[in-house]
């Protein structure tokens, strides 16, 4: 039963492909902490329907970010960081909610355009040496503003990292604290984003084989890219997540465009 629902989705030509894709997402998802529904999503897209990309990546982006934001912390750094992006996170889930029963409404080429122009034009100016300040004080308006951005671009395309990561970097965030931060924040917003999903009808019976799959190639990837992030320092991790980050961005520019 499951293997003729995996072959109802794909050849097994397209099922090799994805496997690889896969492994890259979670490859760079364990270096940098990110991008793993991103470059699944764009790199199965280009093979599947949109909707059954998406689908794809939500049971292995869960577990991925459990495991994350668990990493070199335990439950009590998980809380701690909890308590400190509460309304970051808050916003995040309730535009989560509200864009992805979005998804079959809106052209995807708007919201990828929207996605990835600020994402390479911010990361290229952070790149560059330039620094971004929030104030302390105004950081609530901040997690507010970036949260609900960073929700409404996740609930329709599944890619709220982006945003999240980009903010994280130009508030100079530390290296370990930034994983386990993004860790939390992806884990509540994935699981939100499959409630989601399962009500919109995008994550069903057809498609659950085919994201459970899923987690063997992103948990190979994952733990070897967890091996190059224990050798990274706070420098070349912020250069690292910039250039993931401009080539993210612009592969959703070019998606939308083409």
């Amino acid at each position: 039963m499951f293997i003729d629902t995996l072959t109802d989705l794909l050849t097994l030509p397209q099922l090799v492909f994805a496997f690889a894709v896969t492994v890259l997402a979670g490859f760079v998802k364990g270096a940098t902490g990110f991008a793993l529904p991103m470059i699944m999503v764009s790199g199965l897209a280009s093979v599947l329907p949109p909707e059954t990309a998406i689908a794809s990546m939500i049971v292995p982006t869960v577990l991925s970010n459990v495991w994350q934001s668990l990493r070199g912390g335990g439950i009590g750094a998980v809380v701690d960081v909890a308590r400190a992006f509460k309304l970051y996170i808050a916003t995040l889930l309730i535009f989560i909610v509200i864009a992805a029963q979005l998804v079959a409404a809106l052209p995807q080429n708007v919201f990828l355009l929207v996605l990835g122009v600020p994402i390479v034009a911010l990361a290229l100016f952070l790149l560059k040496g330039h620094v971004m300040y929030v104030d302390p004080s105004k950081r609530g308006r901040a997690d507010v503003l970036i949260g609900a951005a960073s929700g409404f671009l996740g609930g329709l395309a599944g890619t709220w990292g982006p945003l999240t990561v980009t903010y994280l970097t130009a508030i100079n965030t530390p290296m370990k604290q930034q994983i386990r931060i993004t860790g939390v924040i992806f884990t509540a917003g994935a699981i939100t984003l499959s409630l989601a999903h399962i009500q919109s009808g995008i994550l069903n019976a057809k498609t659950l084989p085919l994201s459970l799959m899923m987690i063997i190639p992103v948990a190979i990837g994952q733990t070897l890219g967890n091996l190059v992030q224990d050798r990274l320092d706070q420098k070349k991790f912020r250069r690292m997540t910039l250039i993931v980050l401009i080539i993210a961005g612009l592969n959703l520019i070019r998606r939308a465009v083409m």
